[in-house]
């Protein structure tokens, strides 16, 4: 799958890793991903951009 770019709004490491199967496909069956892990625990280390209004 190509890498394609985080959308507005959506946190970087979130999104790569929810919509690219190979980052987890090295991990053994029940094998947690860290960097996943660390996001549930202790949320977003990133600044998210929020997504701009539109116009009415």
């Amino acid at each position: 799958m190509a890498v394609r770019e985080t959308p507005p709004g959506e946190c970087p490491q979130c999104w790569q890793h929810a919509n690219d199967r190979s980052i987890h496909r090295r991990l053994r069956a029940r094998e947690d991903c860290k960097p996943c892990v660390d996001h549930m625990v202790n949320g977003c280390p990133y600044l998210v951009p929020k997504q701009k209004a539109g116009r009415r």
